[in-house]
């Protein structure tokens, strides 16, 4: 995974817009727990494959990002973004905490997830 540049993720974000869209949304519990002082706390979220069609989406932030997109009734959103990796259909991002633990991933394709 490489280091994300706002500029090129946008640019895919909108690529997408007004097609319809397979997303992959998920928190783990792992580097949650981390982020409460050693306190054990759980929190997570998994989506995989929701079918979306967003008019319109946006990266915001500076290391860790936040992206949100505007779909017809409210918005979907992820935040703590700081890695990437792009295929030819796919749009992979996702945010390490300092020791590179999966905190949050959040993928875009036209295609399933398998």
């Amino acid at each position: 995974m490489e280091v994300i540049n706002q500029a090129s993720i946008q640019e895919i974000i909108n690529q997408y817009a007004n097609q319809e869209m397979y997303i992959h949304l998920e928190t783990t519990n792992g580097a949650y727990t981390a982020f409460r002082n050693g306190t054990p706390f759980t929190s997570g979220v998994f989506i995989r494959n929701g079918k979306v069609q967003y008019e319109h989406g946006k990266i915001t932030g500076n290391n860790p990002y936040r992206v949100g997109l505007k779909i017809d009734l409210g918005w979907i959103y992820a935040e703590g973004l700081t890695h990437c990796h792009i295929t030819d259909d796919q749009l992979l991002l996702a945010g390490l905490d300092d020791q590179g633990r999966l905190a949050v991933s959040f993928q875009l394709s036209p295609h399933p997830f398998k």
